[in-house]
């Protein structure tokens, strides 16, 4: 990332200044957003601020964000799954279980350490904890990630995001048999107050919503198959807040298996991860635009448990 002179305004009204920098502008982690403001880099209608300096909407925001510095990351020699790769980009279908990019537990073995051994002049991109990245998936869940290789991809596939221009299908499977069959769940997702590491429905007008800021998101499914007690569907994400799917889902009272954060705590199958995965992406490749539509097949540990599921219904 070059170094940048930033100013704007964040419309975050109540929200603290380093949480409301990440929002509008997550190239940084809120740690590096932090780091910058108490640096005095970040003033706030020409004053110097704190972290957690409460916003009323209205100031006035400059940030001087400086170079990119070399990543201190190592490159791992962790073998990919890569569906397609150009000058540009690549689409990588990441296993469940591999972290995206290192955080506080993961230092190593995510997808980022295993890019940069793929990739020698990745780790100038963008931000030096995740470069390349310009959209996640959580541990747990498989599929289809595409990666920026360059400052000018980078920047051309998060303005595809931003946009929502970027086609994103999943397959999960969900307890119950969900109803109505095919449905767009419109829900605003925000940090869930009582458990900060958890997200949650955030209705307008609700206690939960004066201590919790909520996005907009939306959330399409359609039933691709029925079983006794569960339902394969396909979700198509509109909004790519976090943990979307598995809020929303959880919302409408059919969770995703093996979701033990926001589904249910025991478990039908012997899975170490829940059943949800990116199985289709459709962008615009950055060097003409052409629409290019990529597909990941679903795992063996999901197949698995999709063929019990069969032969449970054709034993009955």
């Amino acid at each position: 990332m070059k170094a940048q002179q930033i100013e704007l305004t964040l419309p975050y009204p109540g929200e603290r200044l380093d949480k409301a920098l990440t929002a509008e502008m997550p190239d940084l982690s809120r740690m590096q957003w932090q780091r910058l403001i108490k640096e005095g880099r970040v003033l706030v209608d020409g004053r110097s601020a704190r972290p957690s300096q409460r916003l009323t909407g209205s100031e006035q925001i400059y940030a001087d964000v400086p170079e990119a510095v070399e990543s201190e990351l190592l490159p791992e020699a962790i073998p990919l799954d890569i569906r397609y790769e150009d000058s540009n980009m690549l689409v990588v279908n990441k296993p469940a279980g591999m972290v995206v990019h290192p955080g506080t537990g993961h230092e190593s073995g995510t997808l980022v350490n295993a890019l940069l051994a793929h990739c020698t002049d990745l780790a100038g991109i963008g931000n030096t904890k995740r470069p390349g990245i310009v959209h996640r998936l959580d541990k747990d869940t498989s599929g289809l990630l595409v990666v920026a290789k360059n400052d000018m991809a980078q920047h051309e596939l998060q303005e595809q995001f931003h946009d929502r221009t970027v086609g994103k299908k999943y397959i999960a499977l969900v307890h119950g048999q969900i109803q109505p069959p095919t449905a767009l769940i419109d829900a605003p997702i925000g940090r869930d107050p009582k458990q900060r590491k958890k997200m949650s429905v955030i209705s307008p007008g609700s206690p939960r919503a004066n201590s919790a800021r909520a996005r907009s998101a939306q959330t399409e499914y359609h039933a691709l198959t029925f079983y006794d007690n569960y339902t394969l569907i396909e979700c198509a994400l509109y909004t790519g807040r976090t943990h979307q799917i598995r809020v929303h889902l959880a919302y409408i009272g059919y969770p995703i298996v093996g979701d033990t954060v926001y589904g249910r705590r025991k478990q039908p199958f012997p899975l170490k991860r829940h059943f949800l995965h990116a199985a289709e992406l459709t962008i615009k490749r950055p060097s003409d635009q052409k629409e290019l539509t990529f597909t990941a097949e679903l795992p063996p540990e999901l197949t698995a448990v999709l063929a019990g599921l069969e032969n449970e219904t054709m034993a009955g």
